[in-house]
């Protein structure tokens, strides 16, 4: 008789989870870093935006001018607003689907594992427990192709998703537009 569970097959494991815990966390650590750097290059270009309508707005001498400033104001503040969230979720899209290459390869390394032991289990197993072994494998199946739907569902709701947030530029010809409605 086979054992089952075996102090390699229990180093190996531990290495692999230790292996795929550095790649989370770098992974993580990437990630944050990379949000960080958009936060101090937002800040540092609101500040110089800031600084740049102070002069500006000094300089106004009418009502007329003054009017024309605060209105010219909105729409660069608008796509730097929008051009933040863009770069916030290309980051956050970009470690998505890193972790999601993780997830996937440990899923394919645990389902080998698990069909290994099964295997194992099924030579050893007493007669008639093929039924409750080909339970188990089936089970598996149905988890493995649930999460397949799912992973595939939610690719096509980013892709939609990323489809759409084109549509958020068109701002300024919809502001014309309700300029001249008006």
């Amino acid at each position: 008789m086979s054992q089952v569970i075996t102090p390699e097959k229990v180093a190996a494991a531990n290495s692999a989870a230790l292996e795929s815990l550095s790649a989370v966390s770098s992974l993580g650590l990437s990630s944050v870093e990379r949000l960080a750097a958009l936060n101090l290059n937002t800040a540092r270009a609101g500040l110089s935006d800031a600084a740049a309508n102070i002069e500006a707005l000094s300089a106004i001498k009418d009502p007329q001018a003054l009017v024309s400033f605060v209105q010219g104001l909105a729409e660069p503040t608008l796509a730097s607003a929008l051009a933040y969230v863009r770069s916030v979720y290309g980051i956050a899209t970009d470690c998505s689907e890193e972790l999601s290459k993780v997830i996937d390869a440990q899923l394919a390394e645990m389902n080998k594992a698990v069909a290994v032991a099964l295997d194992e289990v099924s030579k050893s197993a007493p007669a008639g427990s093929d039924v409750a072994v080909a339970a188990v494998r089936s089970a598996i199946a149905a988890a493995n192709e649930t999460y397949d739907t799912v992973a595939k569902a939610t690719k096509q709701v980013v892709a939609l998703a990323e489809a759409n947030v084109p549509a958020g530029t068109a701002v300024k010809p919809a502001r014309k537009a309700a300029k001249k409605a008006a």
